[in-house]
C-alpha cells in the first residue's frame, strides 16, 4: 500500500549536491560535423515568397486571407540567424516541394541518422583518444528520431563496434544536455565505464518551409561527447571534469510537434497521413518570453547550489535558439550585457541546431580556458525542459 510521504521522510531522502557529486566524471571527447551545404536567409525568402505569390490566389479563390511575406533583415533582427547548413539542400529552395530531398535506404543500408551521428561519434572518440570497443552504453540523444526502432543509438553502436548496450531519448532542445545527466550519473555510479552520447539532429526533414514562424529558424548538425570517470583514460588538457548536471521540465504545448503512429487514424484514409499540422510548430513570442524566465531562474539557483554566481563562470555555451532571448538571460544573470567572449554564439551561421547547438559553442570555444575554469553548458527546449551542466577544464 502506498503512503503518503511526511516532511520528515522528504528530508531523509533529499540528496545534498555534495553526495550526488562524490564521482569524478568528465568529457574526454568532443565530435562536431557540419554538413557542408548552406542556405542564407536571402535564398530562403525568395523561396517562401515565391510560393507566397503563388498560393495567394488559391486562397482567394476559397475566401482565404492572403499569408504575409518573409523577410530577410526581419529574420536578423528577430533571431540573429543569417545562415543555416542543411544536410541535403536539394529540394528546400524549390518552390514546388520546400523539403530536402533524401532518398530512401534499404534496412540493410546504415540510415541516414546514423551515419550522420557515427560522423560525429568518431570525432569525439579520435579527440579522446579511443575507439568503439571502449565505450560500454551509446546513448543517442536528439529532438528528433528518424524512427522508433531498431534504436538509432543500436545501429550507431554496431557501426563503432562499442560492446554493452545503447538507446534512444529525446527531450527537445535540450536532448543533448538530458543525455550527459544521465551519462554523468551512470558513470558516477559504476553503472557503465565509458558513455558516448550522440546527437545527430537533422531537422530540416521535419521542418514546414511553407510556415512563415518556422521556415528560418533551423539548421541540421551533428555532435558526440564521450564521458567518463576522471581516473580513466591519459591525463591531458582538454578535459572537462562535469561538477554536477541538473534536468527541469515543466510541460508547455507553445512548441509542439504531432508527428506520431497515431497521426493517420484519425484520417478517412489511414494508409495515408497528411503533415500539414503535424510537423514543428511554435508560438514564438510566449516561448521567448517563458523560456527567458525559465532559462534564467535556471542558472541562477543551479550555480547557488554549488556555491557560485554567473560571474564566477568563465564562459557560458548556451542553447542556439535565438541571439535576443540568450541575451536577455545573461543581462538578467550578471545585471548587464554580455559579449561573445563571456557566451559564444554560432548562431548567426549554423542557425537553430536543436540539441546540437549549446555542444556547437562549446566544441568551438574552450581552447582558451585555463585549468581550474567554469563554464556552464545549458540548452532549453520544448516541453519546456531545460538541462544544465558545470564543468570545470581540467
Amino acid at each position: 500500500m502506498l503512503r503518503r510521504i511526511s516532511e520528515d521522510d522528504a528530508a531523509e531522502l533529499h540528496v545534498a549536491p555534495e553526495a550526488r557529486i562524490s564521482g569524478g566524471v568528465c568529457i574526454a571527447g568532443l565530435g562536431v560535423e557540419i554538413p557542408p551545404s548552406s542556405i542564407s536567409n536571402e535564398e530562403l525568402v525568395d523561396t517562401f515568397n515565391r510560393w507566397v505569390e503563388a498560393e495567394n490566389p488559391r486562397r482567394a479563390a476559397r475566401g482565404e486571407p492572403p499569408l504575409a511575406y518573409s523577410d530577410a533583415d526581419f529574420i536578423v533582427h528577430a533571431s540573429g540567424i543569417r545562415s543555416r547548413h542543411v544536410y541535403e539542400r536539394e529540394g528546400i529552395l524549390d518552390p514546388e516541394r520546400m523539403a530536402p530531398k533524401i532518398p530512401a535506404r534499404s534496412d540493410d543500408e546504415l540510415s541516414v541518422m546514423a551515419e550522420f551521428g557515427l560522423a560525429a561519434a568518431q570525432k569525439a572518440l579520435a579527440h579522446a583518444g579511443m575507439s568503439g570497443s571502449d565505450v560500454d552504453l551509446v546513448i543517442c540523444a536528439a529532438a528528433h528520431h528518424q524512427r522508433p526502432y531498431p534504436a538509432v543509438a543500436i545501429e550507431i553502436q554496431k557501426a563503432l563496434g562499442a560492446e554493452g548496450a545503447a538507446f534512444d531519448m529525446g527531450l527537445g532542445c535540450s536532448s543533448a544536455l538530458g543525455g550527459l545527466h544521465v551519462a554523468a550519473n551512470l558513470v558516477r555510479t559504476g553503472a557503465h565505464r565509458r558513455v558516448l552520447i550522440v546527437t545527430p539532429e537533422l531537422i530540416t526533414g521535419h521542418l514546414n518551409f511553407r510556415d512563415r514562424q518556422t521556415h528560418f529558424i533551423f539548421g541540421d548538425a551533428s555532435v558526440a561527447m564521450l564521458v567518463e570517470s576522471t581516473g580513466e583514460g591519459r591525463q591531458r588538457p582538454g578535459r572537462f571534469e562535469v561538477v554536477d548536471t541538473r534536468s527541469w521540465t515543466r510541460f508547455s504545448n507553445n512548441i509542439r510537434t504531432n508527428f506520431g503512429f497515431l497521426s493517420r487514424l484519425a484520417q478517412d484514409d489511414p494508409s495515408m497521413l497528411a503533415m500539414e499540422g503535424n510537423m514543428i510548430r511554435q508560438v514564438g513570442n510566449k516561448v521567448f518570453k517563458e523560456v527567458t524566465v525559465a532559462g534564467h531562474q535556471f542558472i541562477v539557483d543551479f550555480l547557488a547550489e554549488h556555491g557560485h554566481t554567473p560571474q564566477s563562470m568563465r564562459r557560458f555555451w548556451l542553447h542556439q535558439a535565438n541571439a535576443r532571448m540568450n541575451a536577455m538571460i545573461l543581462k538578467l544573470a550578471f545585471g548587464e550585457e554580455v559579449g561573445q567572449d563571456r557566451a559564444p554564439m554560432v548562431l548567426e551561421r549554423l542557425g537553430n541546431t536543436a540539441a546540437a547547438g549549446a555542444i556547437v559553442a562549446l566544441a568551438e570555444n574552450h581552447r582558451d580556458m585555463k585549468a581550474g575554469d567554469f563554464g556552464l553548458l545549458c540548452a532549453f527546449g520544448a516541453g519546456y525542459s531545460i538541462g544544465g551542466a558545470l564543468l570545470r577544464m581540467m
